[in-house]
């Protein structure tokens, strides 16, 4: 694979517990082609979100090497990977993680703002329209469903135009017909910007729309299938 878009050797992930140090991750070595689709499934406290989680430089490496677009990201200080998410990554969280004082337009606004883009109103504007949410885009998080949250949650993820976007259980919280709606967004979201796709899912119909599926038990790789084409 040349020039994957994420690359990980032998990256293990250790965590302190009440019981002493608790091994999450063990040895995982494996690289993401740019504008795959790919899946982390198996089953609970398998590792699948601590991966995500190292993919994003959420969570450092306590051994091994993760590389992200060329960038070493076991290598980075806080300030640098923060940096770098906001530059090159969307993250979407089962808990939507919205900000309750903020509108929906604010808060898929906010993260553009930051990164200094003048038209971060526009783009944002043009993101919730994106995904359905046009008339809701001055409604508050609680006056919204959970099915809405979710969508604004992937449009303030999108807005950026992230080179990778990164999902933990996106359709966890939600009912069967409003979790396939979701996915139906995220691919396009995929689609539209051209970004690699990662998720962490339970929902075996979701796997089967990715292009690949990386299985994990007990902290290891226990599967990695490759499918000709993506349902």
């Amino acid at each position: 694979m040349e020039d994957p878009v994420l690359s990980l050797e032998d990256a293990r992930l250790t965590l302190d517990g009440n019981a002493g140090a608790v091994d999450i991750l063990h040895g995982i070595t494996l690289k993401v082609a740019r504008g795959e689709t790919v899946a982390l499934t198996g089953p609970s406290g398998s590792g699948k979100s601590s991966l995500l989680m190292l993919m994003g430089g959420l969570e450092r490496a306590t051994g091994g090497r993760v590389t992200a677009l060329g960038h070493d990201l076991t290598d980075m200080n806080e300030d640098r990977l923060a940096r770098f998410r906001r530059e090159h990554m969307g993250v979407v969280f089962q808990s939507f993680h919205l900000i309750p004082t903020m509108t929906a337009l604010e808060n898929v606004a906010t993260p553009l703002e930051l990164a200094g883009h003048a038209d971060a109103f526009e783009r944002a504007e043009a993101e919730l329209a994106a995904v359905g949410l046009a008339s809701r885009a001055h409604h508050y998080p609680g006056q919204m469903s959970g099915g809405e949250q979710q969508r604004v949650a992937l449009a303030r993820a999108a807005a950026p135009r992230p080179h990778i976007l990164l999902a933990d259980e996106p359709t966890g919280n939600l009912d069967g017909a409003t979790g396939a709606a979701i996915m139906e967004l995220l691919m396009g979201l995929r689609d539209r910007h051209g970004a690699t796709l990662v998720l962490v899912t339970h929902a075996p119909e979701l796997a089967r729309r990715c292009d690949r599926e990386i299985r994990l038990r007990d902290g290891r790789l226990a599967g990695d299938a490759v499918r000709e084409a993506a349902e």
